[in-house]
């Protein structure tokens, strides 16, 4: 029996040590809330009443403060942290993922690149024969909308060269 009583009295002194763990602060309202979790952003720091101690807690960043790229673990200050021991080793699992991540990235611009520059040069190929077409003289023809034939003008001939001509000025280089 004796040891059931050491039991709850034991749990009875360790109770209080969990309610430590809170926050307090006033709302817009003015009334003060006790929480487990911090205040939001929009509370300011001057209405905070109390902080839980310890060092599994993490102070209250402001995301808008914070620089892009910059993580918001690392700009704000961990007195903790200094004691942590700073890891030796390399993830080499991590680093080759990481390697070939990267060649893959590679890889496939590469064949993005490749895959412009040959339409490039098809444009290329296709615009001076075009060209070369309008510039020989012959008579060309199309087909309108109620596929009917139809011979060039000397204007659309001229416009057709211009467009070709251009064309060749921006994927033939």
């Amino acid at each position: 029996m004796k040891l059931a009583h050491a039991l709850v009295l034991g749990f009875a002194c360790v109770l209080p040590l969990a309610a430590s763990a809170q926050w307090q602060w006033v709302d817009s309202a003015g009334k003060t809330v006790f929480s487990d979790q911090p205040p939001s952003l929009d509370v300011p720091e001057k209405n905070i009443l109390r902080r839980p101690a310890g060092r599994g807690v993490a102070p209250r960043v402001n995301a808008d403060a914070v620089p892009p790229g910059a993580d918001a673990v690392a700009a704000a200050p961990q007195p903790a942290a200094a004691s942590a021991p700073k890891p030796t080793g390399v993830d080499k699992d991590l680093e080759e993922k990481a390697r070939k991540a990267a060649e893959a990235e590679k890889a496939k611009k590469a064949a993005e690149e490749a895959k412009i520059a040959k339409a490039k040069a098809d444009n290329c190929a296709q615009a001076r024969q075009s060209k070369a077409t309008f510039d020989s003289g012959i008579r060309v023809a199309r087909v309108n909308a109620s596929g009917e034939r139809e011979f060039l003008d000397d204007a659309q001939r001229a416009a057709e060269v211009k467009r070709a001509q251009t064309a060749i000025d921006r994927d033939c280089k």
